[in-house]
């Protein structure tokens, strides 16, 4: 009975853990605006990008540039986060 209860418990941990890891690379609402499609395909140019990303809260911003930093984060967005690291010195 005992490890029945530590096994839900482990696995309902985990699920909970697994939403806290999303950030604000995957987050639809945060990376739309930089995009010109809705499939987010496409990114808007440096100086639109720019743009969208001054406008953002700085809270925002860090959280993106954080994200970019880390290796495993950036992978996937790489041509977003070479854009975010060109800008991190305008800021």
């Amino acid at each position: 009975m005992n490890l029945k209860n530590i096994c839900l418990g482990a696995l309902a941990l985990s699920m909970v853990n697994g939403v806290a890891f999303a950030g604000a690379l995957d987050e639809p609402d945060n990376m739309a605006p930089f995009f010109t499609d809705s499939s987010m395909k496409t990114m808007k140019p440096m100086e639109e990008f720019k743009m969208v990303f001054m406008a953002m809260p700085k809270e925002k911003q860090d959280a993106m540039m954080k994200e970019c930093n880390d290796a495993a984060m950036s992978k996937p967005h790489a041509e977003f986060c070479a854009n975010v690291h060109a800008l991190g010195g305008s800021k």
